[in-house]
């Protein structure tokens, strides 16, 4: 058997890109906001099976779980997945973290229970996937300005908490709190993706000459998604499309170097 062990590459200052990714919801640091804990981010472990035990299997031997690459075996059903996702979070916001079953899910959604199984290895992954799906993994795609790209970031935010996943939010928020694996589960599955794509976000508007360098970037990062979350949890003040403007200008007038995109102009 052959197996690689791949790590992420930090070509960045390290005030720009750290070689662990804390929480969306920041590390530790006394802020009110503040509900995950610091953790470093997880090697990539791909293993090869040799042809002795691919000939050990076809001789009857119980295979071990693993993991499909994408493209790689029968293709997903977008619609299951997006039935799943519907019924985990409805489940989250009836009962919380304990009302999830994959038995209660696959009832809900009509398969069986090892479709359910065939696609996520515990009921953990399984809310994790549910809510990276409405979320999704790389919020601050480049729009070609930091402007546009963290508008873009936000707004899945909005768009997200909209819907099924923001009634759901505080029940899962307390459950993390109770649950160090589901909340491990989480970061890793899903705040850590979003935080590098916004982290990414503001090193190409530093490259272009918009972004100041000496930032803090991680609290940066908390005080663009912060007011999303609070807003959702407490509901003091509604979400809108204005609302998302308003905070990335906000964010602008802290990070942008004087002159912003003129600066990069003149290049």
């Amino acid at each position: 058997m052959h197996a690689a062990v791949c790590h992420g590459t930090d070509r960045t200052p390290s005030k720009w890109h750290r070689p662990a990714d804390p929480a969306e919801f920041g590390p530790e640091r006394g802020r009110a906001d503040t509900m995950c804990r610091h953790v470093p981010q997880p090697a990539l472990l791909m293993v090869k099976s040799s042809p002795k035990s691919r000939a050990t299997h076809r001789q009857g031997a119980p295979r071990a779980h693993t993991v499909v690459a994408a493209g790689v075996g029968r293709p997903r059903d977008e619609r299951i997945d997006s039935e799943v996702t519907f019924a985990v979070l409805s489940a989250l916001k009836e009962g919380g973290y304990r009302a999830v079953t994959i038995d209660g899910i696959a009832q809900r959604v009509g398969r069986a229970r090892t479709s359910i199984y065939r696609r996520w290895a515990s009921k953990r992954s399984l809310v994790a996937y549910a809510v990276l799906s409405e979320m999704g993994d790389d919020p601050a795609a480049d729009t070609g300005s930091v402007r546009g790209d963290l508008e873009a970031a936000v707004g899945t935010l909005l768009n997200a908490f909209a819907g099924p996943l923001g009634r759901a939010l505080a029940g899962l928020v307390a459950d993390m709190a109770q649950d160090n694996a589901l909340a491990l589960t989480i970061r890793k599955d899903v705040l850590t993706a979003r935080r590098r794509s916004m982290r990414e976000a503001l090193v190409r508007g530093r490259d272009r000459g918009e972004v100041r360098d000496g930032l803090d970037v991680e609290l940066v990062l908390d005080m663009l998604t912060g007011p999303f979350y609070y807003r959702t949890l407490f509901g003091h003040a509604p979400i809108t499309r204005r609302t998302t403007r308003q905070v990335v200008a906000y964010i602008l007038r802290i990070i942008e170097v004087e002159g912003g995109q003129k600066a990069h102009r003149a290049k």
